[in-house]
């Protein structure tokens, strides 16, 4: 059996003396070494053995720690081997869970906060695909703190999401596209939306990802938009892309002349592309009050965008659908264009395969049409001109 707690010595300064210490690794991954303060090898050796069979029993423990100390410990241990926005997501779910069943040792979490949890949320109105989110990160917190060896169990293995099931892919079809820019071109309102529309169908971006672009991230040059986070800096506030890092699009020649005559409206060295300039000012104002979080960089930007964006919907005469089908839009129109499953999912920033296959599918599942092409041009011409011919009474001699 492999040896958890070891003898080792430390002489003193003047090399004459020296004292034994136990050097191991506690149940929460971390290195101790302890000084006896004396040099005797068989009293020692004695204290290793008992310390030994204290670990291996778990009376040394991992200390403990509220929930608000754990979730910083676990990013810290973590550092950079996960996404900002995946640290978010998980602070933020933490904090949630705190909210819920109190400030409690991680130690104590059970089945039932978490049910708990998931119930509140809810019935808050957070949808099932939200909240299931929210577990997931919690699953994985506590799921980090048994591979440390800080818990013995993930209180929340057992807690299963709500069961939801992901909706139709929808998508704008080429007359409704059309119509949604005409309309969004005779909005009276300040906001740039026939553009901004424009750009996700041609782009397939997040609406975050339109919002928050700036100037400096188009390559007029190169042809080409640069999605990366932003920092917080005096000009910019932060914001982070969801599931990669970053990505290069491609523009139109089209494309590039709208942004160029875009930005000639503009100020000089104005950072954002479609915040209009009163409600920077009005962001620029929150942010010096601190009243701006890295939560608003994605909900707050454009107050009414879903009630502003269904009434151009509506002047177009087309079924209300969400902004973010305009994107769906861009990636099946990518699939029907002759783009493989790796370059829609490296253009679209999908974190895995299994999100870009779903598009892959709503494009290429044409069976019942492949089927219905097959019987025409088969028995059913036949059967078809059996049941047209006349039917004709008396026997034939």
């Amino acid at each position: 059996m492999k040896e958890l707690v070891r003898l080792r010595i430390r002489p003193s300064r003047d090399g004459k003396t020296f004292v034994y210490m136990l050097d191991y690794m506690d149940e929460q991954g971390k290195r101790r070494r302890v000084s006896l303060s004396h040099s005797d090898k068989s009293k020692a050796e004695s204290q290793r053995s008992q310390t030994e069979r204290e670990l291996r029993m778990g009376v040394i423990g991992p200390a403990p720690m509220k929930l608000s100390e754990f979730i910083e410990d676990s990013l810290a241990r973590t550092g950079q081997q996960t996404r900002e926005s995946t640290q978010y997501e998980q602070r933020l779910a933490m904090t949630q869970l705190i909210k819920t069943i109190g400030d409690i040792d991680y130690q104590r979490v059970t089945l039932a906060h978490g049910e708990l949890f998931r119930q509140k949320y809810l019935d808050a109105g957070n949808s099932r695909a939200t909240v299931n989110k929210k577990v997931r990160a919690l699953k994985r917190l506590f799921a980090l703190a048994v591979e440390r060896k800080q818990l013995h169990e993930n209180p929340f293995h057992y807690l299963k999401p709500p069961k939801w099931s992901k909706a139709k892919i929808e998508v704008y079809k080429q007359a409704e596209c059309e119509r949604l820019l005409k309309a969004a071109k005779e909005d009276s309102d300040e906001f740039p939306w026939a553009l901004l529309i424009y750009m996700a169908l041609i782009t397939g971006m997040r609406r975050g990802e339109l919002l928050n672009l700036v100037w400096a991230d188009i390559d007029f040059e190169a042809k080409q938009i640069h999605i990366m986070p932003k920092a917080s800096t005096a000009e910019t506030w932060q914001w982070l892309i969801k599931d990669t890092d970053s990505r290069d699009l491609p523009l139109t020649d089209e494309a590039m002349f709208m942004l160029a005559e875009h930005q000639a409206k503009q100020p000089d060295r104005y950072p954002y592309v479609f915040i209009p300039i009163e409600r920077y000012k009005a962001i620029q104002k929150l942010r010096e009050q601190g009243k701006w979080t890295l939560s608003d960089s994605r909900l707050r930007i454009v107050y009414n965008f879903r009630r502003k964006f269904q009434k151009i919907q509506k002047r177009a005469s087309i079924k209300i659908k969400r902004f973010h089908d305009l994107r769906n839009t861009a990636i099946t129109n990518w699939f029907a264009n002759g783009l493989s499953e790796y370059d829609v999912m490296k253009l679209a920033g999908h974190a895995n395969f299994e999100t870009t296959h779903q598009f892959y599918l709503a494009v290429a599942d044409d069976l019942v049409d492949r089927a219905r092409a097959a019987s025409d041009a088969g028995v059913c011409q036949n059967l078809a001109r059996i049941w047209r011919a006349p039917v004709f009474s008396g026997e034939i001699n």
